[in-house]
């Protein structure tokens, strides 16, 4: 004979706090590498491109080494889609990105805005916006531009940045986080 006991919480809501109290106790070297430590050493990132209508689920990272064909694959999704130039991204990027998608408690993918951008694209952006870095992280294929429906670009924005393993820009009134793997740093509103 099995019993249940109603504790009156949810599994989810559960989990939801273990991560909260994950995160508030996390010492502040923490960085993405150690939030991912947990995940039973695999890796997993999940997006869509609205402008190619492209997907990507997969794990890139098992057993502590990262996947050459998983991360080949992120290369071309993440490419430049003006010119579809492709450059390899660093994964410590990836990392980042599967981080904070996991402290954010959805399985819902990133949209990405932007990935790699061609020296041609960057330049062309440079020239219709002041936001846009002559030396931009996405020339050298370490940063990536997302978006979420189900989450607001704070609660996106708050999860990059407790991860303390790279810049997070907060781009609200275009609605998407900017992260890479440089130094740590932030900025936005």
């Amino acid at each position: 004979m099995t019993s249940t006991v109603s504790t009156g919480f949810s599994r989810r809501a559960l989990l939801g706090a273990f991560a909260a109290a994950s995160i508030a106790a996390a010492p502040t070297t923490s960085s993405a590498f150690g939030f991912l430590r947990g995940a039973g050493d695999i890796r997993r990132i999940k997006m869509y491109n609205g402008r190619t209508g492209e997907s990507i689920d997969t794990i890139y990272w098992i057993e502590g080494k990262y996947v050459g064909p998983a991360l080949q694959e992120i290369n071309y999704f993440m490419r430049d889609w003006r010119n579809n130039q492709v450059r390899e991204i660093d994964p410590r990027t990836v990392d980042i990105m599967s981080a904070a998608h996991g402290l954010l408690d959805t399985s819902e993918p990133y949209m990405l805005i932007s990935g790699y951008r061609s020296p041609q694209t960057n330049e062309m952006l440079r020239r219709r916006s002041s936001g846009v870095a002559k030396n931009s992280r996405h020339l050298r294929g370490e940063a990536a531009d997302l978006r979420l429906k189900s989450r607001s670009v704070s609660q996106m924005y708050r999860a990059a940045e407790a991860c303390a393993a790279g810049g997070v820009g907060r781009y609200s009134r275009s609605n998407f986080v900017h992260m890479d793997c440089g130094p740590v740093r932030s900025w936005g509103s």
